[in-house]
């Protein structure tokens, strides 16, 4: 006889005042993630988008398209890419997952619209982020390649660093994960090593060019006249150098080939499937536009959100009545088992650290991938909990997260302040996949408490020199860290900087999680066999 299901049910009033302002506030930060996205989408805008398809070639998108499955999904990564900096938004690369002939892959496309595709050092973060994704989670990588090299105003912070690409493709060889490059463009200097690297290369007859140094380069370091063709055009790579496996006669010829590839590569994966049936939410998941209050010092119940995202709205919560500041139970998203840890109140005490730990040693027992809800500010703090142990009791928290081997997947809901970042797995400690929502925040604190402390610092100070402290300044002082806090803790302020995978719509939760569940499957569901020391 098999246990029934324990299903959650909902207290959410979504008629009241505070869900419809929580739900008009998220709207509004949906709109301009919209606004923000679409930036990343027009690349280098209409002028050199026109000049593109003038001279016969397809859009970054647009290729990625022909290359996967019809009407199969695509998780894009890291699309705010170097917002908020001097570089376009989006990084004039695209990366994600998509379907290719069945498989899962990571791609990886230049867009040549953005400075001809010259990577700049957003672009060089996030392609290294797209390889450890692939690496971690046994996904074949498909580039497509067409850019000028390095963005030489920058080379001073891509040069150095930026040989870890080429490190990163032999490396995924070596584990026996594919690579495969088709080359639309140029592939010149450097950017000539991603072919020269991959397991597979494809070629086009008349686009691909191919070669360390162009011919004014070779004119000026060795006087030869040389042209594009003869030092590397496809035919020549093809039928001469041999490092075209294959060469097509146009760009849908090229991404059908590199799907043939694919094909071939009897490719399967590790990790267990998931269960056969699964069920839709009972609980409606548009509702979590209203779910998270518009103060996030305001804490909610991440029940309400674990209703609406796991198979059947069904959770087996563990130690429901201990440690209630954090919820931790058994689900399933899309068929794949998880454990769950999610903030209720925001704040960690010494409860709520050993439930954590004991919870992920189970998770790891069993080999069930956890997934991290994060609304927290933070470890408690204060005389009668230091006295309680709250260091190492968080220490040990954050030993177990450290130490865990089972995938992990973490989502922003709210706040990520403090230690409790670390805790919750954030992005040091290396989860697979983390994606946050429009309206998260995250710093070492609160802007509030932040401006609070440097005032009580800077009068201590004062106070210490005998000199004054006038409270017209230290109004200021609050005002200006506040703001500026306040900023830097914004969902696409830390996206652009690429501390998460993506900032997302709340109700795509879901689809988003279960995508990531099942390419952290292609490769194999491990727990870990031991820890470190924890202090008990």
């Amino acid at each position: 006889m098999t246990a029934a299901p324990q299903a959650l049910r909902s207290t959410v009033d979504t008629r009241s005042d505070d869900y419809r302002r929580n739900r008009d506030t998220l709207l509004a930060k949906l709109a301009e993630l919209d606004t923000e996205q679409a930036r990343a989408v027009a690349g280098g805008g209409a002028k050199y988008t026109d000049r593109h398809r003038a001279r016969g070639k397809l859009l970054a998108r647009e290729r990625i398209e022909l290359l996967l499955d019809e009407d199969s999904p695509f998780l894009e990564l890291s699309a705010l890419a170097a917002w908020g900096t001097d570089y376009q938004v989006g990084a004039s690369v695209v990366t994600g997952i998509g379907v290719i002939e069945g498989v899962e892959c990571l791609v990886v496309a230049n867009d040549p619209t953005v400075r001809g595709g010259a990577s700049n050092p957003w672009t060089l973060r996030k392609t290294l982020r797209a390889n450890d994704i692939a690496l971690a989670n046994r996904l074949p990588v498909v580039s497509l390649v067409e850019s000028g090299g390095a963005d030489l105003p920058s080379q001073s912070e891509i040069f150095i660093p930026g040989g870890r690409v080429f490190r990163d493709i032999t490396r995924l060889s070596a584990a026996g994960i594919p690579t495969i490059t088709a080359v639309f463009g140029n592939a010149t200097a450097g950017g000539a090593y991603v072919p020269g690297m991959s397991d597979y290369v494809i070629m086009i007859k008349d686009r691909s060019k191919v070669f360390l140094g162009g011919p004014p380069l070779v004119k000026m370091a060795t006087g030869e006249e040389a042209e594009d063709e003869a030092l590397g055009g496809a035919e020549m790579h093809g039928t001469v150098s041999g490092l075209a496996d294959l060469v097509a006669e146009d760009e849908a010829d090229a991404l059908r080939l590199a799907r043939r590839v694919v094909a071939r590569l009897n490719w399967r994966k590790q990790g267990p499937p998931p269960r056969p049936e699964v069920r839709e939410p009972r609980l409606d998941p548009e509702e979590l536009l209203g779910l998270v209050p518009t103060d996030l010092r305001v804490p909610f119940d991440p029940r309400e959100v674990i209703a609406r995202i796991v198979d059947g709205s069904d959770f087996d919560e563990f130690k429901p009545r201990y440690g209630t500041s954090l919820v931790t139970g058994w689900a399933s998203v899309h068929g794949y088992p998880v454990g769950v840890l999610a903030n209720a109140r925001g704040v960690l005490f010494s409860e709520e650290a050993q439930k954590a730990t004991q919870f992920i040693q189970l998770a790891n027992a069993s080999d069930t991938p956890l997934l991290f809800l994060q609304n927290t500010t933070g470890y408690m703090v204060g005389a009668r909990y230091e006295q309680g142990g709250i260091i190492k009791h968080g220490a040990m928290m954050i030993n177990a997260v450290s130490n865990s081997k089972v995938p992990h997947l973490t989502v922003v809901l709210g706040a990520s302040y403090g230690a409790g970042n670390y805790g919750m797995c954030g992005r040091a400690y290396d989860p697979r996949f983390l994606f946050t929502w429009p309206n998260a925040k995250s710093a070492v604190m609160g802007p509030a408490q932040l401006a609070g402390v440097l005032s009580i610092v800077a009068r201590q100070a004062a106070a210490a020199k005998g000199q004054p402290y006038l409270d017209e300044h230290d109004a200021a002082m609050r005002e200006m860290v506040e703001s500026q806090i306040e900023a830097q803790s914004l969902a696409q302020f830390l996206s652009g900087r690429l501390y998460d995978d993506g900032v997302i719509d709340p109700r795509d939760t879901r689809t988003v999680l279960g995508l990531c569940l099942s390419a952290i499957h292609s490769g194999p569901v491990k727990g870990a066999d031991g820890y470190g020391i924890f202090r008990m």
